[in-house]
């Protein structure tokens, strides 16, 4: 392979967020684009000047000259696309969850094995600049040993597309476990939920799921410390907040718990408000700007970006770790065992509170074999 590595993507609404990413990154030629609206692809396609359109997803992988896909399509295309990209021999990112069932998960790590190509969960909050902020501290000491870890994501999807509808709560949880086990720097190993409140019986008859909060908490493999995640998806009033929390010995780092107070750091029983800096020095100089600016903004709208505060910068991060990861002949940081452990914790605790707060162990995907 050569050092430029050819991309495609496919799904344009949130996915279009990264074609400027590739088209100016170093090492990347972004080919093709795919999307089955072409109306839509076409508009798309011309505005960046790209040759490579695509209604057909299967089509777009029987093409030789693309190295890897970019998958941005509905969650319940995300396992049956990986799938068939790697076996296609594409190198794969995909945006969360990974799957929505621990067996999915299973035949993406299979199939990532048995290819030999890479794959990545685009997972935005562990490259957002909160969370690097955090592993900031975590490294150079401030906040000493981790003692506790917290993560929530509160989310009215009203008016979201179909497939969202009654979706269980946990099985959108990525956002707030993965910034959890991403500092502490393992894996979960076990999970207990319980299910609070009530959604609408019609809600609640598109997935069985009834609850209108999951809260769980986390075993990690290997680890003194606990986890707690909270999630909501329907009918339970609050704002919008995507956050985590790392209690440490000497300090701890609170994310804004309402949009605009500021972030804090609690140094001993001192709280401080603290500016989280910009991570753009660590990002090749063509992709930078990237961290404040991309294609949606005040006047062209996305509502993952409306919703979520345009994911704290982290598209042109992923972007480029999914690219070197590739070019370096190496895994991911997010790959095919990572992101099914990350994704399963949300299923299996989903299964938990669907047994009214069962024990559930997460599988150990690092022993799937080919």
């Amino acid at each position: 392979m050569t050092t430029s590595v050819r991309i495609a993507i496919a799904g344009l609404g949130f996915g279009a967020e990264f074609i400027p990413i590739y088209q100016a990154h170093p090492d990347t030629e972004l080919v093709a684009v795919c999307q089955r609206s072409e109306d839509a692809l076409r508009r798309t396609a011309d505005h960046f000047g790209i040759a490579g359109r695509y209604t057909s997803f299967d089509a777009m992988l029987e093409n030789p000259d693309i190295d890897a896909v970019h998958i941005n399509t509905p969650i319940p295309d995300h396992a049956a696309q990986s799938i068939a990209a790697l076996r296609a021999g594409k190198h794969v990112a995909c945006t969360v969850p990974m799957a929505t069932t621990v067996e999915e998960c299973q035949a993406i790590v299979r199939a990532a094995q048995e290819s030999g190509r890479n794959y990545m969960m685009m997972e935005t909050v562990v490259y957002s600049r909160e969370f690097l902020y955090a592993k900031q501290l975590l490294d150079d000491g401030t906040l000493g040993r981790i003692q506790f870890l917290r993560g929530a994501h509160h989310q009215e999807m009203a008016g979201w597309p179909g497939y969202w509808e009654g979706l269980p709560p946990m099985h959108y949880a990525t956002h707030a476990v993965s910034p959890l086990l991403a500092i502490a720097g393992t894996l979960a190993e076990s999970v207990v939920c319980q299910g609070s409140g009530r959604i609408s019986e019609d809600l609640t008859a598109k997935y069985g799921s009834p609850f209108a909060v999951e809260s769980a908490l986390l075993t990690l493999r290997d680890s003194p410390v606990a986890a707690e995640v909270a999630r909501s998806l329907f009918e339970t009033a609050r704002e919008y907040v995507e956050s985590f929390s790392v209690f440490g010995e000497h300090a701890t780092f609170e994310w804004e718990q309402t949009q605009g107070v500021g972030h804090v750091l609690h140094v001993g029983e001192r709280p401080e408000r603290v500016e989280v800096p910009d991570f753009a020095h660590l990002l090749p100089a063509e992709i930078a700007p990237f961290t404040t600016r991309g294609v949606y903004d005040d006047d062209n709208q996305h509502l993952s970006f409306v919703q979520g505060s345009g994911h704290g910068g982290s598209h042109p991060h992923l972007a480029h770790e999914f690219v070197r990861s590739i070019v370096e002949g190496r895994p991911s940081a997010i790959d095919a065992p990572t992101a099914a452990n990350w994704t399963s914790v949300g299923i299996c605790a989903h299964e938990s509170a669907m047994t009214g707060g069962t024990r559930i162990q997460i599988p150990d995907f690092a022993a799937v074999r080919i």
